[in-house]
Parts: structure tokens; sequence; C-alpha cells
């Protein structure tokens, strides 16, 4: 080896050597971060768009989130559990287009809108509201033909811009817990074809999460608090609202005060699981029905036995065993994070004790 190259290869040692023991001094252990590839739009794809900031969905640094003009934020009463990622809704709606009204399902949006989901952790849970890192924002785009198309944008570490991305990823993700302990995972990033597995109904794609139920609450805008519905209504962009004892409301799953442990456990199904478990989902062939609506305790999972046994079903009977949560495949389910096992069977890489906690008390206080 030459002088030179032997010089070279000592300097790249050192830089090495040097930035583990800063990781290590810092309590971060030296993690590869996993490239996510930007997807280039090409002719198969000439109305896409490459970077997120070129919508104009937000006004002065895309990362503070701030909507601009006919872009409106909203909240849900219940969040899908995706790794303990803390989220941001809006929606855009084109000028003089709107969405309508439905009791049950998913509102009806004109042509044109967009669903837009910011998926981010803030450096301390304790304040969700100072720094944070944006992973991915996710967009259903409702399109001429009045199907929905899927997309999602992963952020670059500057925080300065998402660029589009097809094939899915891993980022590293930390952030300090409610109880002040250092936390941190790779996120996982879904390919389209997955975004498009959890979106299904029947054949065609839709949205999850707006619905009355989940809307019917209160939220904050200009710094006045609003009935959230209302204010949709106020500002043009959602029509046939009826009168509020009139709307339905889903319980909200941890806090107690907002319906039975029995309707807190049915809303955190819901939102969890029924975009798969329900009579027009992929998972519609398991005979499970986890809408907050569904009456019929054998269709929720009480002593109902999988539809085929074997590794997901840990050698358990049924689903859900009254009095028994040890016993219950759910809760074998949702303990686990093997892909083999676990459910949902994607968007999580931990399990949410929270919720489990929740469940098993559900099961606990089932008669049999």
């Amino acid at each position: 080896m030459s002088s030179l190259k032997y010089f070279s290869f000592l300097a790249i040692l050192l830089c090495f050597l040097v930035s583990c023991k800063n990781s290590v001094e810092k309590g971060i252990a030296p993690v590869a971060r996993k490239v996510i590839p930007k997807t280039p739009i090409t002719k198969d794809r000439p109305n896409e768009i490459a970077k997120l900031s070129e919508y104009h969905f937000f006004d002065g640094k895309i990362a503070d989130l701030k909507p601009a003009k006919n872009v409106y934020e909203y909240k849900l009463n219940n969040a899908l559990f995706s790794d303990y990622s803390f989220k941001k809704r809006f929606i855009y709606f084109p000028k003089g287009k709107k969405m309508s009204y439905r009791p049950k399902g998913v509102m009806e949006f004109d042509v044109g809108s967009i669903i837009i989901k910011n998926f981010y952790y803030p450096s301390d849970f304790t304040n969700p509201e100072g720094e944070k890192q944006i992973v991915e924002t996710r967009l259903l785009i409702k399109e001429q033909n009045q199907s929905w198309k899927t997309l999602s944008y992963v952020w670059n570490e500057e925080q300065t811009d998402a660029f589009l991305n097809i094939i899915g990823g891993e980022t590293l993700v930390s952030w300090i817990d409610l109880r002040g302990k250092s936390q941190k995972l790779n996120y996982v990033i879904p390919n389209q074809t997955q975004c498009k597995s959890c979106h299904m109904l029947g054949k065609e794609i839709s949205p999850i999460g707006p619905i009355a139920g989940q809307l019917n609450r209160k939220n904050i805008y200009q710094g006045i608090v609003h009935d959230q519905l209302e204010y949709f209504v106020e500002k043009k962009v959602l029509t046939g609202l009826p009168k509020k004892d009139k709307l339905p409301r889903f319980a909200i799953w941890n806090q107690k005060d907002s319906g039975t442990l029995d309707e807190r456990a049915k809303a955190y199904l819901h939102i969890n699981c029924a975009h798969c478990h329900n009579d027009l989902g992929p998972a519609k062939n398991s005979g499970l029905n986890l809408t907050y609506e569904e009456k019929n305790n054998r269709r929720r999972g009480i002593f109902k036995p999988p539809i085929a046994a074997g590794k997901g079903s840990g050698n358990l009977k049924f689903s859900i065993v009254p009095g028994e949560p040890q016993n219950s495949i759910m809760i074998y389910r949702y303990n686990s994070t093997d892909p083999g096992i676990m459910m949902p069977e994607i968007g999580r890489k931990s399990v949410h004790k929270e919720g489990v906690a929740l469940l098993e008390e559900y099961i606990r206080n089932l008669e049999m």
C-alpha cells in the first residue's frame, strides 16, 4: 500500500471512530440510516408531482405545516396506531369544491379534493408542538373518474421538502416518551401497494378516517374552539349536516369519560382493524367485522373460531374468550411483532401497550 493510500485509510478510520464515540456519548447507538430513494417522474407517471412543496398546501416554512388557502385541518376522535407517531391531517378543496355529509361511511368528496396526512415525531412527547421530525406525508387524491389515488412523500433530513416515493423504505426515528425515556426505531414507510391494500373497500380505494362519528368533535381554528363539522359548514366545504342530536359520535378509546369500556374498545378496533375487517374489506373472508356499528357478538369475535388455524392463531380456539384475554387470539396477535402473526399486518413494528391494555380490560369484563 502506498503512503498516500495508507494515510487516507487512517483518516477515514479516525473519522468513523470519532463519529461512533460521539454517538455513544449522546446515548445513541450508531445505526445505519436506510436511504429511501426518490421516485423519478417518468412517461409512465407524467401527472405525478415530484415534491410536496409543489402542491402549495402550506404557507411559509413547509415543515411548520401551516395550511394555505383552501386547506383545512381536521382531527379524528381515534387515530390508527403507527408506532407512536403523531399525525396532522388536512383536506384540500379546490375553489368551489366540498364534501357532503353521510351518516355512515366516508363523507362524499368532490373531484379534486385531496386528503393529506403527515406522520411525525416530536423530539419530546411532553411538548408535542415543539421540535419535530416529519417522516412522511400521504395523499389521497379524488380523481376525475371518481376513484381515489394514493401517493406517499418522504421528507428529507433537513425537513425542507418531501419527495415522491413509491417503493417504501425505512428511516430511523427517535424521541423522548411521556415518561422521559429515550426511544428509537426504524419507522417503516409502506410502499404504494401496501397503501392501497389498507384502503380497499370492495374493488375501490377509499379513505378511512373522515366519517361522521370520527369527525364529530371539537377543534381549534384561529385560536377559537369550534365544533369541527359546524366549522366546515361555516366555511362552505360541507353540505347536508343534520342537527347536533342526529350526529353520530364515536367514543375516544383512551378517554374514560367519552363512553363505556365496550364503546371505547369498539372505537379502538374500528380505527385499527375495521379498514380490513368489514364486509367489503381485504379481510372479509375472515368472518370478523370490527366496525363500530357491528352488533353481532360472534362477528365481533366472541367465541368465533379462526377460518384458518395456524401460526397466526397461536393454537388458540377463539378470537375472543370472554374473561380470558390470555386465551384470545386477538390479544395474542396484538402482542406480537412477528410479521406472520401480528395484527394489523403492516403499519407497525412495535406493540401498542396502551391499546393492548384496553382490549385486555374489555375482554376481562365481557360476560360469558
